[in-house]
This record gives C-alpha cells, structure tokens and sequence, in this order.
C-alpha cells in the first residue's frame, strides 16, 4: 500500500475513535433522557437533508475526481475537486444559516446538554470538512498540472470519511425525534 494512503488510513482510524466516542456518549446520554426529543424537535430536519443532499453529491465529485486521476487526466480531476470543495462551501452555508436561525431563538450550546452535544458534534464535523476542502485545494492545484495524481485518490477518502460520519450525525441529531 502506497504511504500516501497508509496515512490517510491512520488519520482516518484516529478519527472513527474520536467520533465514535462523541457518538456513543451522545448515543448513552440520549437513551438516559427522553426529554431531549423535545429539544431535538427545533432541529430543522429539512436543513439536514439538504445538508446530507449536498454532501453524498460533492462525495460523487469525489468519486468522478480520483476516476479522472486514474485516467491521467489532471485537468478534470482538478476540476471535480473543486466541485467537491464547493459541495463544502455550500455545506458550511446552509449549517451557518441553520446555526444563526437556532442560535436567534435561542438554542446556544449552553441551553442544555443535548445543544451541547448538537453543537459539538455538528461543529467538530464542520471542522473536518473545512480541512477536508483546503486539503483539496492544494491537491487540486497540483492536479491541475498533471503532478501527485495520487493524492486525488487519498483526498477522496478523508472526504467520504467525512461524509459517511454526516449519515450517522444527521439520524441522530435530526431525525430521532
């Protein structure tokens, strides 16, 4: 296995441990209190869906990248990256507008644990997908010029992580009402 995609693979394995950790404590929390579907009920599910809409798409860019890596052919590569750095523009978009709305009525992360762990988790993937686009960005710039075609395929599979820990996030968070 190339180094390139060992690595990926490492920071990928240390990541399902923090995540997994965030969501099996919330997981815990939720069983232990009923009371935070009352809470869970001003999460905008459509939002969500939309959010999960945006990101399965920009995966599909992803994908369409590393094929166009395969291939050789840089110049496309590059630009299905950007396709799929813009699926996490608009991803961070449409979670700030959700995150003023909540905030204006007056869901903060300190209202009670359920916002806390909302906004953690929430915030915490937001994160990664912010460092998942600006990876992407320096990979696409060398995509563009036909060099480390390799690293399309390595940055495709931080995104997918990326987006696969949204599918969890987004049942627990907006729909398990």
């Amino acid at each position: 296995m190339p180094t390139g995609r060992l690595a990926v693979w490492w920071l990928i394995a240390s990541e399902i441990v923090i995540f997994g950790g965030l969501l099996g404590s919330y997981i815990m929390h939720r069983l232990g209190h009923p009371e935070w579907a009352n809470q869970s009920m001003h999460t905008s599910t459509w939002k969500g869906a939309l959010n999960t809409f945006i990101l399965l798409t920009s995966s599909l860019s992803a994908v369409l990248a590393h094929n166009a890596a395969s291939r050789g052919d840089g110049k496309r590569a590059a630009k299905l990256l950007w396709a799929t750095i813009g699926g996490g523009g608009a991803f961070l978009v449409v979670k700030s507008f959700e995150w003023a709305g909540e905030i204006n009525a007056g869901y903060t992360i300190t209202s009670n644990t359920f916002w806390s762990f909302y906004y953690t988790a929430a915030g915490l993937h937001g994160l990664h997908v912010i460092a998942g686009m600006i990876v992407m960005m320096f990979v696409a710039a060398d995509a563009a010029k036909g060099r480390e075609l390799q690293r399309v395929e390595n940055a495709g599979l931080y995104w997918h992580f990326v987006d696969l820990v949204w599918i969890f996030l987004f049942p627990l968070l907006y729909i398990a009402k």
